[in-house]
């Protein structure tokens, strides 16, 4: 291929990020808003979703479960599968496969089609989570690959602040099926903006000591990747347990209207943003404490809003505390992945994706046990268990993290990013 082609230009090769290239990360950080948008929406309209199905809140929270087994399997397998196609070329497919999942979950008329919305909603989730935080480091000069990768897991934090809220309310007005209706138009329009505003990115080249091309190289092994997605399975299995319930535990216990619901999942998002970019500060120079210290607050939360959440009051400050821990999550155990295998960054996201993603899928349907056979406070008592498990795991856990100054992380990893044209 030409050396002049386009598809070398990325920006990993780069001395400085031009607004051009800063525009397509922010293309990709919408995508990835609007894939946990779409993820995350049944948590806001779950009550009038299950009416409208005609099941139980406990069946429709089982949605989530379904989407994520779903892109557990996908997201993993998306990198070794792909080969030297166009990682452009397969974010867009991604997201129309996302957005006939919205369309379907929209039309859907019962538990059967409402689940087979989820399966294809989860291939499509699968393919845009499980590349975005790798593509992000190819798109900008290295210098600026960390805030990169921050900034489109920033987009996971922001569907909590904006997302979930705007669709709950959009749901409150319009119907709960008009807001998946919507996202399945926004998703449609970000495919094409994806084909625009990101260049050709083919596989990755040789990564250096590795054993051949990056896409496919054995999946990352080791003492403090382990760790890590043991920690982070543990901490998302107990936070998705309680969250996917959170609207019936406002409006049951602590008796809250759907006005005020909304205002405090707005709350939370707010909160999670917050979260989500300072610990994406301190992950880059101590992943393994910001993650634990994450995991503790979110087990303080909990805990919270198990002993007093009957009352107003601290119901509101537990949710609060909630998406300022959880909010961090995602983008610091992604630094702690990338930093612990930096040369094998597309493995080791999909590799955490679908672990992330399957522990959605497990807090989900553990969730809907327990709410559905003892009730919101036990759940609150077990997520808070979880949470301590893995709070112990990452205290405990043996395997050193490079940090940000040894070369590990995002960084590191960019710059042996290039593509494979230029091999």
């Amino acid at each position: 291929m030409d050396a002049q082609a386009p598809v070398q230009r990325t920006g990993s090769e780069a001395t400085r990020t031009t607004a051009g290239q800063w525009a397509s990360v922010g293309v990709l950080s919408t995508s990835t808003f609007v894939v946990v948008t779409s993820e995350m929406l049944p948590v806001g309209v779950l009550t009038p979703m299950a009416d409208g199905l005609g099941v139980s809140p406990g069946t429709a929270g089982f949605s989530l479960g379904v989407t994520g087994v779903v892109t557990a399997v996908a997201a993993p397998a998306v990198p070794r599968l792909l080969g030297a196609l166009d990682r452009r070329a397969v974010l867009a497919v991604a997201m129309l496969v996302l957005a006939a999942g919205n369309a379907l979950t929209a039309s859907a008329q019962g538990s059967a089609s409402l689940f087979l919305s989820r399966v294809v909603l989860g291939v499509g989730m699968g393919g845009v989570w499980g590349l975005a935080a790798a593509v992000a480091a190819r798109l900008v000069a290295a210098r600026d690959a960390a805030l990169a990768v921050s900034a489109t897991v920033g987009g996971v934090a922001a569907a909590s602040v904006a997302g979930v809220p705007l669709g709950t309310l959009v749901g409150d007005g319009l119907g709960w099926r008009a807001a998946f209706a919507s996202l399945a138009a926004v998703s449609v329009v970000l495919a094409a903006g994806l084909v625009a505003a990101l260049p050709r990115l083919p596989r990755p080249a040789v990564s250096p000591g590795g054993e051949g091309p990056a896409g496919g190289a054995p999946l990352p092994r080791g003492a403090a990747v382990a760790a890590g997605l043991v920690a982070v399975a543990f901490l998302v299995t107990g936070h998705f347990a309680a969250y996917t319930y959170v609207r019936p535990l406002l409006e049951e216990r602590t008796g809250l209207g759907q006005g005020t619901v909304a205002l405090v999942l707005l709350l939370y998002g707010v909160f999670g943003l917050v979260g989500n970019f300072a610990a994406g500060a301190l992950a880059a120079r101590r992943a393994r404490a910001t993650v634990v210290g994450l995991a503790a607050g979110v087990c303080g939360a909990l805990a919270l809003l198990a002993l007093l959440g009957a009352a107003a009051g601290p119901a509101v400050a537990g949710v609060a505390l909630w998406g300022l821990a959880y909010g961090g999550v995602s983008v610091a155990g992604q630094i702690w992945m990338t930093q612990a295998a930096p040369h094998r960054v597309e493995q080791i996201t999909g590799l955490y994706v679908g672990v992330f993603t399957g522990a959605i899928a497990l807090g989900a349907f553990l969730g809907g046990v327990v709410v559905e056979g003892a009730g919101i406070t036990p759940l609150l008592w077990s997520a808070t268990a979880l949470a301590a498990v893995s709070v112990a795991v990452g205290v405990l856990g043996r395997g050193a993290v490079p940090g940000a100054r040894a070369g590990g992380g995002p960084v590191a990893a960019s710059r042996d990013a290039r593509d494979g044209a230029a091999a």
